[in-house]
């Protein structure tokens, strides 16, 4: 009888195509894929825990740094679960400007993953027309909220400012010129014989699959489950919106690429409308003074809210004691916090719910029975960041 050998090899955490620190331990026959089993934590930070010895506030600042890519859309979570345990009634001029940010860094974030899972594969040329669009919406971001990568502008109760006037006018310029870069993008590859022979038929998941392992986000509408967390539940007047939820058949690579292809679609026609209906009014919530600093003009003339201001900031606010849970549709799919509150001024529990790491759960399902080419398309299918995998 001859005996079956397998052989074990690591893929990862220094190569480049696991899309961070991510460690694959593979066992092959020959160039198929046996087992694979991922290992995490290579970039712990704990962020869970020191948010638990930080102000309401100050942890703010650690949620940017999880899925770095959509920093605005890990600030909405968290500050959708903290308005909850306050039971604060947000502006809608502060809500139509949070889907308007929301709905940019997102399609930032596709096209982010597709230039690094174009260039995973081979096609280098994408690279530059994605990037070319990503640091428009950057430079854009960067506008009104002062940082690229880690604004920390929306805040509790509301945003940290009001927009300029030069921002609507750009945001406009873009949402003009996308749909014809998101063209040129499909004519680079959607009918590429080497792209589809990539793509198509490899990493399959059913959708029943996808349920049972709690894959969400684009991965899960690819597999033909109709499920964002944007029409489910709707928050920061999303309901007022008109938009499409892209599914696929197969489930495939190249299903999961189509489904975020519609995705940038849909949400340029998000912000094209928040643009277009977004109302006048106020981006803080003027039933919380204890938690929004007051404007310039009623500091500089009422020294009590000055000094009250500083003490808020310093000291930060106390929320009544309670649990509440807040989720959002970020690029990779659901992302929620946890919140428990004993009454002081720092959250006595925090858990994060993080996309990247549920649907990084379901990736041995994905490659087992692969080649071994083709764990790098199924990794960069899923659009993991490892920042919040390990957190």
């Amino acid at each position: 009888m001859a005996e079956t050998r397998y052989m074990t090899i690591n893929m990862g955490p220094q190569h480049p195509a696991t899309h961070g620190v991510l460690r694959v331990l593979l066992e092959l026959d020959g160039e198929i894929v046996v087992k694979a089993v991922p290992h995490i934590g290579y970039l712990h930070r704990g962020v869970e825990k020191l948010s638990e010895s930080m102000t309401y506030h100050q942890a703010l600042t650690l949620t940017d740094r999880l899925d770095y890519t959509s920093a605005l859309s890990n600030n909405l979570a968290y500050c959708l679960a903290v308005e909850k345990l306050l039971d604060l009634k947000i502006p809608k001029r502060a809500q139509y400007l949070r889907v308007l940010l929301a709905e940019l860094q997102r399609i930032a974030a596709h096209l982010l993953w597709l230039a690094t899972h174009a260039l995973d594969l081979g096609a280098m040329t994408l690279l530059f027309y994605a990037f070319r669009e990503r640091e428009t919406i950057i430079e854009t971001l960067e506008l009104v909220t002062g940082a690229r990568l880690t604004p920390s502008f929306v805040r509790i109760g509301g945003l940290a400012a009001d927009i300029p006037d030069t921002f609507l006018p750009r945001v406009k310029e873009f949402v003009a010129a996308f749909p014809q870069c998101i063209d040129d993008y499909e004519t680079l590859l959607t009918d590429n014989i080497i792209w589809k022979k990539r793509t198509q038929n490899i990493s399959p998941m059913s959708g029943e699959e996808c349920i049972n392992y709690g894959v969400t986000g684009p991965v899960l509408r690819a597999s033909g489950v109709y499920y964002d967390v944007r029409k489910a539940y709707p928050y920061s007047s999303y309901e007022d919106f008109d938009f499409d939820i892209p599914l696929g058949k197969k489930g495939d690579v190249y299903d999961r690429y189509l489904v975020r292809l519609q995705e940038m679609r849909q949400s340029n026609r998000i912000v094209a409308q928040a643009v277009a209906k977004l109302p006048d009014g106020p981006v803080n919530a003027e039933d919380a003074p204890l938690v929004v600093p007051p404007d310039k003009e009623k500091i500089t003339k009422d020294m009590a809210a000055l000094i009250r201001h500083f003490k808020i900031m310093q000291e930060g606010f106390q929320a009544p004691p309670g649990e509440a849970y807040a989720s959002v549709e970020s690029s990779k799919g659901e992302l929620g916090f946890y919140i428990i509150s004993d009454g002081t001024n720092k959250p006595f529990r925090l858990k994060i719910r993080p996309p990247s790491f549920i649907n990084l759960g379901a990736l041995p399902k994905m490659i087992e029975g692969q080649m071994i080419a083709d764990v790098v398309a199924a990794i960069g299918s899923i659009d993991i960041v490892l920042g919040e995998i390990d957190r």
